[in-house]
């Protein structure tokens, strides 16, 4: 093998309910990925406990993830669609990637920082060492791309980070293997074990904001249900939420740079751009001059007509989780005999006896 085989991976955490951010970041993404790639999509439900310990309903939760995925067009039989926990070999790989990363590395992430808060000594240590973990999820795989949002860059970073360090401090075990690949990183040559995976960030909307607080991420933990629209949402709940939706007074501009300063206006602009395949350029170009409420009942329209066949579809695979469990079972099965490929020569690198 001369280079990498192409291959993507990425995974959604159980917690809370998915939302449109989710969607139009990540899920929706994923189903445009499949078309020309190997993909492998997770539900990373060992993250889940770093958010919290001890879940109501894990179980309903891990479905909900699934039949998200399959409701959007994920074809969980050309590619493979599986919870974290089924496929122990992640977490194998975590812990030689805890020996790899530094306390530095990790001191500078700032998503730990963030969800921490102020009392960061009764954090769990999952929460901190969790980007080892995610690093774990890609690379036992040897994956080259992940499609990612904007707040996930600097974990992408640190996975390739992670990855360089272990080729070249085993560079001298890779060799004689005959398992690495000669790859450039800038102008270094690398005999390389791990590939350095790149992000896949693209879209409109890379980043849907709170529908209360435009400068918020749109989140599954925000307490006001009317900051979100929930995938599960019906007709009702997402007119309501548009409606009710934070705006200024302004009417919407005909160009971009109008937008500045707007955060509010360009998150509306941004969904309605996403749902409809669009630039927000050409939005404007459809919208600009009108005000909220000649736009807000257009975006209504819009996210109904997108989400109404996707909720449903959702509802039908959830009255049915013995499918969903199957769907699961079998990608567990697929991704272990992959991950297991990668723990036996990881094993053989570092010098375990097997």
């Amino acid at each position: 093998m001369t280079e990498f085989k192409p291959l993507v991976f990425s995974g959604v955490q159980p917690t809370g309910n998915l939302h449109l951010g989710n969607y139009l970041g990540a899920i929706r993404k994923f189903v445009a990925l499949q078309e020309n790639n190997d993909c492998i999509y997770c539900v990373v439900d060992m993250h889940a406990l770093t958010a919290q310990l001890v879940h109501e309903d894990m179980p309903t939760q891990i479905r909900s993830i699934t039949a998200a995925f399959l409701a959007a067009g994920i074809d969980p039989k050309k590619h493979i669609v599986f919870n974290q926990s089924q496929v122990p070999q992640h977490a194998e790989l975590a812990w030689i990637f805890n020996c790899v990363a530094r306390i530095g590395w990790m001191n500078r992430m700032t998503q730990f920082k963030d969800k921490a808060g102020k009392d960061r000594e009764q954090a769990s240590l999952g929460l901190y060492a969790y980007p080892s973990l995610m690093a774990a999820d890609i690379l036992v795989y040897r994956a080259t791309h992940v499609p990612v949002g904007d707040d996930q860059k600097q974990h992408l970073e640190l996975a390739r980070d992670i990855a360089m360090k272990f080729n070249l401090d085993f560079h001298d075990k890779i060799v004689p293997t005959g398992l690495g690949i000669d790859i450039k990183v800038g102008e270094e040559p690398v005999h390389a074990y791990f590939p350095m995976v790149e992000p896949l960030i693209d879209g409109p909307a890379p980043r849907v904001m709170s529908l209360k607080d435009g400068t918020k991420k749109m989140s599954k933990s925000d307490p006001s249900d009317l900051s979100r629209i929930n995938l599960m949402d019906d007709q009702e709940a997402i007119s309501k939420k548009i409606r009710k939706a934070k705006t200024d007074p302004d009417a919407l501009p005909s160009e971009m740079e109008g937008l500045k300063g707007r955060p509010e206006a360009d998150n509306l602009v941004g969904i309605f751009a996403a749902l409809a395949d669009k630039s927000k350029a050409d939005v404007l170009s459809e919208f600009g001059g009108q005000q909220f409420s000649v736009f807000k009942p257009a975006l209504i329209d819009l996210a109904v007509e997108v989400l109404a066949p996707l909720n449903a579809e959702m509802r039908r695979l959830m009255e049915d989780p013995g499918h969903i469990d199957a769907v699961l079972r079998d990608g567990g099965e697929r991704a272990r005999s992959r991950a297991e490929k990668t723990m036996n020569e990881v094993r053989d690198i570092i010098g375990f006896v097997r």
